[in-house]
């Protein structure tokens, strides 16, 4: 009886591998040419208190990338010469700006050149997958002083607004003119650092975050941002009620280490608002969809 010779064993094809040496040295490059700019925007990180945020927003969003390079493996390469035309656009955008003392649009470049980028180094399919992460990233950004002003001007009015009827709502008499309320016991002046814009910007970046490792659909992401507008302007007039009615009790209750630490537990109770309006969008969508 002849003997049939086996078939060789099927051989997996290879996992593939990132080119690390190319992102290495795109990488560098990218740092080396806008360690101005970022140097100077982690020193705003570190001394305005709107931006405390903005060390973990790299660190988060770099996290999230990592955890999707499985994804990226399994993309095909095809570099798009397109990255190199935005490289160079950003940094013509970044020189521009520099020159012009626009600090946005010379901090938005590097995220238009780290774009570029995976754009010719994986193509359109590789920033697609990390279209998330890149997003992320513009949270690191301080907004541009003139829309600053005029938001900030615009949430100190609506807290103070909300603050009077809310006050008014546990009988403390209250007579606002503008941005300052005032009370039997003394003035609350609505300032800049109680505008609550800090806790919008903080509250946003913390919202999409929550959203991707909470819920895989991407709509519930940019429903739950939204939905932190009003939750930030309502805990906002909150805090400026409690603080009212707490200098009602006593007048050192407003200021100080108790007034920092009011905006903490504020800043938590809208972080369980934002929970509970994810659970609520949640158990809509589902009876919708059920209907």
């Amino acid at each position: 009886m002849a003997s049939v010779p086996a078939a060789p064993p099927t051989q997996l094809p290879a996992k593939a591998k990132i080119a690390w040496q190319p992102v290495a040295w795109f990488g560098a490059l990218l740092i080396v040419c806008y360690a101005p700019i970022l140097y100077r925007m982690a020193v705003q990180w570190a001394t305005d208190e709107n931006m405390g945020h903005g060390f973990f927003v790299p660190i988060v969003a770099g996290f999230i990338a990592w955890q999707r390079r499985d994804t990226l493996l399994a993309i095909p390469r095809k570099p798009n010469g397109w990255g190199l035309f935005l490289v160079i656009f950003a940094a013509c955008e970044s020189l521009v700006a520099t020159l012009g003392a626009e600090l946005f649009t010379a901090r938005l470049a590097f995220i238009i050149a780290l774009v570029g980028v995976i754009l010719y180094l994986g193509g359109t399919r590789w920033v697609k997958a990390l279209a998330f992460p890149l997003v992320l990233l513009l949270f690191m950004i301080p907004i541009p002083a003139i829309i600053y002003a005029q938001l900030t001007l615009k949430l100190q009015m609506l807290a103070s607004q909300l603050g009077e009827v809310l006050i008014t709502a546990m009988g403390i008499p209250v007579l606002r003119a503008g941005n300052t309320l005032q009370l039997p016991s003394q003035t609350l002046d609505i300032a800049e650092a109680c505008s609550g814009i800090r806790s919008l910007l903080s509250l946003g970046f913390l919202s999409l975050v929550y959203a991707y490792w909470a819920d895989r659909r991407v709509w519930m992401r940019w429903a739950l941002l939204v939905a932190t507008v009003p939750i930030a302007i309502g805990a906002n007039g909150i805090r400026v009620a409690v603080t009212g009615l707490l200098s009602e009790l006593n007048t050192k209750l407003a200021s100080g280490i108790y007034h920092e630490t009011e905006g903490y537990i504020v800043f938590v109770v809208a972080l369980v608002a934002l929970i509970v309006t994810h659970k609520v969008i949640s158990w809509v969508a589902k009876r919708a969809k059920k209907g």
